[in-house]
Formats: C-alpha cells, sequence, structure tokens
C-alpha cells in the first residue's frame, strides 16, 4: 500500500483531481497565484529539456559505438523500425479514430485566465533540435577520436541528469499538473473531457495488443518458427512491468522468461533482452502519438497536419532511444519535441504528462513484451548466417 500511494501515476493522480477541485471553486486572486506558480514550474521543466536529451543521447551515442558490431547495428535498426513503425501505426489510427470521438475544443472557453504575478524567464540553454544534433555529433565524434575522457564525462554527466529528472522534475510534476489542470478547469474547458481521455486510455492499451501482434507474426515469418513459442511465456514479464512501471526492474523476470523459450538462442537472450530494454520501447511511442493528436484536439481544435507528425514520428524514435529510466521517461525526453514540432503550450505539456503517466505501466509491458519477438528475430538471423 505505501508503494502505491507514493508512486508517481497515485500523485500525479491526486494533484490531477486536486487541481481540478481548486479550478471549480477558486476566485481570481487564488488563480493568479496558482497561474505564476504553473509558470514558473514550466520554465524550469522546459529549462531542463536540452540537458535530458544531451545526457541521454549522447552517452547512448558512445556506448553503442564503443561496443560496434554487425548485430548491435542489426538490433538498432529493427528496435528503431518497430518504434517509428508503432508511431505511425498509432498516427493513422489517430487520424482515423479522434474525430469520431465527438471532443469540444478547449479553445472555445469562455472564461479568461488571470495575468501572472510576476513572469521568471528561464529560457532553457540552447534549442531541442540544436541539443539533439549536437548530442548526436559529439556522441560520434568522441567515438571516432576514442576520446575515453570525454566518453566517461558524457556517463557521468548522464548520471547527474538522472539526478535532476529524479530529485527536481519528478518531485515539481505533480505540482505543475495540478496547477495546470486547475487552470483548465478555471476555464470551463476540461472537466466534461475526462471521459474522452479515459476512452483514449483503452483504444491505446487495444493498440498495444495490436502491435504486440504484428510484431510476433513478422518475427514469425521470418523465423519460420511459431512465434506463441516465445509469447506464451511472457505473461509474468507483461505483469511485472505493469507493476513496476521499468523495463529494467522487469528484466531479471524478462530474461527468465525468454530463456524458457526454444525458440530463441540464448547467447541472443543475453545480447538481445537486456539491450531491447534500454532501446525499443514501442508500447511508449505508440501511445503518446496517439495522445498528442488527442490533445492537440482537446485543446487546439485540431489535429496536427500530417507533415508534422510524419517528422515528429521519426524524430520520436531517435529521441525514445535515448529517454531516461524513469516512469514517464519517454514523453520527459520529448517534451521539446512536442512543443517544437508540434507547438504545444504548458498546458498541453501538462496533459501529456499526465495521461501519460496514467498508462505508463501497459506501455512499459508492451515494451518488454515486444522485445521478445525482436529478440525472435536476432536469434533467426544469427541461424541464417550460421554466427
Amino acid at each position: 500500500m505505501k508503494t502505491i500511494l507514493t508512486s508517481l501515476p497515485f500523485r500525479l493522480i491526486v494533484a490531477l483531481l486536486a487541481g481540478i477541485a481548486l479550478g471549480l471553486v477558486a476566485n481570481d486572486a487564488v488563480m493568479q497565484v496558482a497561474v505564476t506558480l504553473q509558470r514558473l514550474a514550466g520554465q524550469v521543466i522546459m529549462f531542463a529539456v536540452p540537458l535530458i536529451i544531451i545526457g541521454f543521447i549522447a552517452p547512448s551515442i558512445t556506448k553503442l559505438g564503443a561496443n560496434a558490431s554487425k548485430m548491435l547495428g542489426i538490433a538498432l535498426a529493427i528496435a528503431y523500425v518497430s518504434s517509428i513503425g508503432a508511431a505511425f501505426f498509432s498516427t493513422a489510427a489517430g487520424y482515423s479514430i479522434i474525430p469520431h470521438l465527438h471532443i469540444t475544443a478547449a479553445a472555445d472557453a469562455n472564461r479568461a485566465l488571470p495575468p501572472v504575478i510576476f513572469d521568471l524567464q528561464i529560457p532553457p540553454i540552447m534549442p531541442v533540435m540544436s541539443a539533439l544534433v549536437f548530442s548526436a555529433l559529439i556522441g560520434l565524434a568522441a567515438v571516432w577520436t576514442k576520446a575515453e575522457k570525454i566518453i566517461a564525462a558524457l556517463n557521468e554527466f548522464q548520471e547527474i541528469v538522472v539526478a535532476i529528472v529524479v530529485k527536481v522534475l519528478i518531485p515539481i510534476l505533480p505540482f505543475f499538473i495540478g496547477f495546470t489542470f486547475a487552470s483548465l478547469a478555471y476555464e470551463g474547458s476540461l472537466t466534461h473531457q475526462l471521459p474522452v481521455f479515459l476512452v483514449v486510455i483503452l483504444i491505446v492499451i487495444v493498440g498495444h495488443f495490436i502491435w504486440m501482434a504484428l510484431l510476433y507474426g513478422l518475427a514469425g515469418a521470418y523465423s519460420g518458427k511459431n512465434p506463441f513459442r516465445v509469447l506464451r511465456h511472457y505473461a509474468p514479464a507483461y505483469i511485472t512491468a505493469v507493476g513496476t512501471m521499468s523495463s529494467a526492474a522487469t528484466l531479471p523476470v524478462t530474461l527468465s522468461c525468454a530463456r524458457k523459450s526454444d525458440a530463441l538462442r540464448p547467447d541472443m537472450v543475453s545480447f538481445g533482452i537486456p539491450l531491447f530494454a534500454n532501446i525499443h520501447l514501442c508500447g511508449s511511442v505508440l501511445t503518446e502519438t496517439f495522445f498528442v493528436m488527442t490533445v492537440s484536439q482537446v485543446l487546439y481544435g485540431t489535429l496536427p497536419p500530417l507533415s508534422s507528425m510524419i517528422l515528429f514520428c521519426l524524430l520520436l524514435g531517435i529521441f525514445a532511444i535515448g529517454a531516461p529510466g524513469v516512469p514517464g521517461g519517454t514523453v520527459m525526453a520529448s517534451l521539446g519535441l512536442i512543443a517544437t514540432v508540434l507547438g504545444f503550450d504548458t498546458a498541453g505539456t501538462a496533459l501529456m504528462l499526465t495521461i501519460f503517466a496514467l498508462q505508463d505501466s501497459f506501455g512499459t509491458a508492451c515494451n518488454v513484451t515486444g522485445d521478445g519477438a525482436l529478440t525472435l528475430i536476432l536469434s533467426a538471423y544469427e541461424d541464417k548466417h550460421k554466427q
């Protein structure tokens, strides 16, 4: 019980409900304080986004490059293809389903928020795309030049960024979300949309199972083996992932499940399962893609343009590879992407953080279960090339 009460999803739910209650009863003076604190928390979160990108993308590149091999390249390629495939699948579903959910745009709200008491500007040290390009170049160059001190420094910087995420961003996240929902409730634009978000979460979970079925079907076709020989052992891993919301915490169980399958090579289980736990986030990517489209419809009255969604999906696959291993890590790492490519404001990012965290355990379970299909592909590749 204590674990549940201190978990991030529970705290976010409490913050969401408290924020809505506050927004429904607060006067202008109280909301002026709430809006100011929301603005301040949002500034801190957005300031940290480039740090998160550099802290996770660059070290990930150095680790991959330092141990470069043909199998590692193949594993990275199929993980990326799976992630962006899930994103494009989710995009197609979003354009097909969301217009039929009868969502009333929050943009039609007729009650204005009071102005902030003060506006403290905390601009990020660099734009999001600059951080991504810098991470890629510095990571690759460190590998090319075998700059061991830089590689070690990047690894230490990653530990620093993890500490910032865990000790600063996650603790202020419930307050940011609570004040954001207070603002939305005060405007009178959100409370009637809560049933829509519950429906969307159910749609996304169904999407997870469809994508897992597709992954295992493709893996079975490529390997010539019945994918159920792998999948039937994965129930404990799926349940553990739902409970822990962490691929890393589920890893011992995942390895145990995968090793029971006679369709997987033992060496590929030892190689692929730990690797995919860090770079294959198909469930999280699928979820985030559908949610950004829903939030866009709710807050801004329209779905993002197709060109923006294509760019978002392609870049999200890269961001997911280096996402921090914390609850909501994928959406946390891509906040800048959401703001830059899709044009979301603080209200949009707060909604994304909240509804993503509410289903994060199911996204993680999809990630973990999908790793078995990708490991089956690696095993088949090894067998076919007699390595």
